[in-house]
């Protein structure tokens, strides 16, 4: 049923985030991934489990493999000072096992040539095989069937030129993994014009707004996040001496120079970002602030050198999917969520979409071909760069662009050459680009209560990515240094536990909150009324509806004395416990306060927002359960109105209403009517 509760959020002097509770329900993405301890071990059951801190993880396959063997243990060291976690087998069954359960990762595979001979023919159409590296004693032999795969990128007898390759390998399975996020035109239109919920914008791309403003916002000294992020990734396995150089070395080199270098910084910041590592791109925030800040000066002091609009090259491989994403949004907006790396060679971008191509059939390769306007931008929203300078890669020309860079899709063109490559001309958007800037300030306005950090998780409670939320909400936990910030997180962790339907955790979170309040603000019993509603919430949920209305009640006295009388907030309160009482069955109560809520709503909200068609909704259920089916039409079509104009063909919201519709003209025994609307569930699903 379309019953809508209330949970207090975010500001925790009001109750705002209503939840609505319908037929049709979605899980919380999960984007973060585990795996096992980079370790030699020929058995199938692996180390303890720690995070792919990369995008991509090292398999080393050879019946010969001996771990005691001191010249295996150099080479094992040697391949883990380019790719952190390296799993090496002698048993062809266990490989092949393991290596079916890695799905959000590439694979890179060092194979002997006895065993790359029988088993490459069958594993090379593997979507996560990237790369094969046949490590053999005789190199003239095993060339022979080697080239006949397009993955094999290297014939070798010694580890130390497998890992030249394989230094160049890894980065461009990083490049090829850049987070982008698409708003088509249409979408664009109607989000700036507020024709659509700002929640129905691609997460990623809202992110993306928010995470660049609040690490700039930050202003710590650099040496404790040094020494936070080295901890964290000895945690993670990550190579020793790379971790000791970072240490010792980090203020001596600039932010762009560790961009660019071969270590663990630039694919662990770039698979943080594509998978919305929440602890990662904390720990990291210091390094983004860094890099941001340097392309800032850059941009400042070459500024003259960028007085005529020019063009720069970005070459890159997609799945097809992926791609059909990238066609759709033609004059609409992309956006590059990372740090981009582009280069005025043109030559140098074909490189890497060639290889891209060469090595996997089923990729789509694309030149993006980007215009930049210097006289439209400003340092303050798109700083970027020539770094050839600063950089450890020399000779690639090459212009960063500070991470969230937006570019508006101008043309998207085969190319001559291959009917696999594509040209996509791309426009740097400006700072006068009012769909731009409307859509921007919208998605900061939609969290104006919160600040820092703190942003992020509240959006990503709004949005659904309720295990991302989670994991930051328990980073910011470590940091608290009050009180008062140790009684919002809890807050915000007992909402995303109701959100999760883990009521008890929801109710021993609000419990904590309460308790920080009540020690720290007795002489403020406003800011008791959210969590308040909470617990009520959680004890509604599991079925304790005496207890529910104990602290609804208590939620509303409060509400009742600090708020004007028809302050949405008051209908929030109103609305809850009348869903109790519909839980106890008592109906002609639960209607007297729906009516309470409804009042208040229909004078301070606009005719065409969701919780008005909440209010009209839930007054058609009370109807519908006291059996009086006229007044329930009256109500459900009510709700039905207020939906199909804000809302998108597809919503579930719509589908909710359609069999609510349906399921009244069922009971009045119309069925011909209520088939009608049940086909509509079908049609909008």
């Amino acid at each position: 049923m379309d019953k809508k509760t209330s949970f207090a959020t975010g500001n925790t002097s009001t109750v705002f985030d209503n939840i609505e509770k319908t037929s049709v329900t979605s899980k919380p993405v999960n984007f973060t991934t585990t795996t096992m301890v980079a370790a030699a071990s020929s058995s199938s059951v692996r180390s303890r489990s720690v995070r792919f801190v990369q995008n991509f993880l090292l398999v080393w396959l050879d019946a010969k493999i001996d771990e005691n063997n001191t010249d295996f243990k150099n080479s094992f060291e040697q391949l883990r000072n380019v790719v952190n976690t390296v799993e090496a087998f002698t048993d062809v069954d266990q490989c092949f096992e393991y290596m079916k359960s890695i799905q959000d990762e590439k694979i890179f595979l060092i194979i002997s040539g006895t065993l790359g001979e029988k088993t490459v023919p069958l594993w090379h159409n593997m979507p996560q095989l990237d790369t094969i590296f046949v490590f053999c004693r005789n190199k003239d032999q095993h060339k022979q069937w080697a080239k006949n795969w397009s993955k094999i990128r290297r014939v070798s007898t010694t580890i130390k030129s497998i890992c030249k390759e394989l230094v160049k390998a890894t980065r461009e399975c990083d490049h090829d993994k850049i987070p982008m996020s698409f708003v088509p035109k249409r979408t664009l239109k109607e989000v700036a014009s507020n024709q659509q919920k700002i929640d129905e914008l691609e997460p990623l791309y809202m992110y993306s707004v928010l995470f660049k403003e609040i690490i700039l916002e930050i202003n710590d000294d650099d040496t404790k996040p040094v020494n936070d992020l080295v901890a964290y990734c000895r945690q993670q396995q990550v190579s020793q001496s790379q971790l000791e150089y970072f240490q010792r070395k980090y203020h001596q080199k600039s932010p762009v120079w560790w961009y660019t270098c071969e270590t663990f910084v630039y694919s662990m910041l770039n698979k943080a970002l594509r998978t919305l590592d929440m602890e990662v791109m904390t720990k990291m925030g210091f390094f983004i602030r860094n890099l941001h800040q340097q392309l800032e000066q850059l941009y400042k002091q070459q500024s003259n050198t960028y007085a005529k609009k020019f063009i720069v090259y970005r070459g890159q491989g997609f799945i097809q999917q992926d791609f059909d994403h990238l066609i759709d949004i033609k004059g609409g907006l992309l956006s590059f969520n990372n740090f981009l790396s582009t280069s005025k060679k043109e030559q140098v971008a074909m490189g890497f979409v060639q290889r891209t191509m060469h090595k996997n059939k089923d990729i789509v390769g694309v030149l993006f071909i980007m215009t930049i306007d210097p006289s439209k931008i400003s340092a303050a929203t798109t700083p970027f760069a020539l770094i050839d300078e600063y950089s450890a890669i020399e000779n690639e020309k090459e212009i960063l662009f500070s991470m969230h860079t937006v570019f508006r899709v101008d043309d998207i063109q085969q190319a001559v050459s291959s009917n696999r490559l594509w040209e996509v001309q791309l426009s740097l958007t400006g700072d006068n680009d009012p769909q731009l800037a409307t859509l921007t300030e919208r998605i900061k306005g939609e969290l104006c209560g919160s600040i820092g950090w703190h942003r992020l998780g509240d959006l990503m409670l709004q949005v659904g990515h309720y295990n991302q939320a989670e994991e930051l909400y328990n980073e910011l936990l470590k940091k608290a240094s009050s009180d008062d910030d140790r009684a919002h997180i809890y807050h915000m962790l007992g909402v995303m536990k109701l959100h999760q339907g883990q009521y008890k955790g929801a109710v021993s979170f609000n419990e904590k909150t309460l308790e920080i309040k009540r020690k720290t603000l007795p002489e403020d019993p406003s800011s008791l009324a959210p969590t308040y509603t909470n617990i009520g919430a959680a004890y509604r949920n599991m079925g304790n509806y005496s207890k529910a209305l104990e602290f609804y009640d208590k939620a509303l006295k409060i509400l009742e004395k600090s708020l004007p009388p028809n302050h949405p907030d008051l209908a929030s309160s109103y609305n809850n416990i009348g869903l109790a009482y519909d839980n106890m069955g008592n109906y002609s109560k639960a209607l007297e306060f729906y009516d309470k809520a409804l009042k208040i709503r229909e004078k301070s909200l606009p005719p065409n927002h969701s919780d008005l068609a909440s209010s009209y909704n839930n007054i058609g259920l009370a109807y519908n359960n006291m059996g009086n089916y006229s007044k329930v039409l009256e109500f459900y079509d009510k709700s039905l109105k207020i939906k199909e104009k804000s809302l998108p063909p597809n919503h579930p919201d719509l589908a909710t209403s359609y069999n609510n519709i349906g399921l009244a003209y069922d009971n009045m025994g119309n069925y011909s009517k209520a088939l009608e609307y049940w086909v509509w569930v079908w049609v909008s699903v």
